[in-house]
């Protein structure tokens, strides 16, 4: 049996199968990974603006304003929620539960902004006078950073979409018969996207 041809003729098939299936499942893996990675820089540049709005609001808002204080802890404390979630999906962005965290973070982040700015841009317009007497600069319209805000939206779903159809690929990969066995072999798990 050993040294009959047909052997190993099976055998360096299956070895080359093997080779190629390994390679492809690492080639999807990478793929997750490297558009997790421009999702991320795009999340970071929302969390970027996060803190101009917070440093922005805080030096318009008069002593006396207590009307959008609530609301701006809640999103200066979305916000520190969203960057440990992102940390820590950066560190595992093929495991699921640190990506469940992330989206569960980006969600409330979109409602305290929505909170925030919907409260905030009351509270400015009845404190124009006073917040333009108390700035060095002149105060910022609450729609510039709705505009801004939208404009991060619009990129972060995108790479969001990216990264789940990078995600997609990869799960139905791993599915595949027989390279589901292979990726049992070596470990790999589904990934989950946002």
């Amino acid at each position: 049996m050993w040294s009959s041809p047909l052997f190993w003729i099976v055998f360096a098939i299956a070895a080359f199968w093997a080779l190629g299936a390994y390679n492809r499942l690492m080639r999807l893996r990478s793929a997750v990974v490297q558009a997790f990675g421009s999702f991320d820089a795009h999340m970071v540049r929302q969390l970027s603006l996060m803190g101009e709005y917070g440093a922005a609001q805080a030096v318009q808002q008069a002593p006396s304003a207590g009307g959008t204080e609530p609301e701006m802890a809640a999103l200066q404390g979305a916000t520190t929620q969203l960057s440990a979630s992102l940390a820590m999906a950066r560190a595992r962005p093929l495991q699921p539960d640190a990506v469940a965290a992330l989206a569960a973070a980006r969600e409330v982040l979109h409602a305290s902004w929505q909170k925030a700015t919907h409260n905030s841009g009351q509270a400015t317009r009845a404190q124009t006078s006073v917040a333009t007497a108390a700035a060095d600069a002149p105060p910022v319209s609450p729609s510039l950073w709705q505009v801004r805000w939208d404009e991060h939206v619009l990129q972060n779903d995108q790479a969001m979409r990216v990264f789940n159809e990078a995600v997609l690929h990869y799960n139905a990969a791993i599915a595949q018969f027989p390279a589901n066995l292979l990726a049992w072999v070596f470990g790999f798990k589904a990934a989950r996207g946002l």
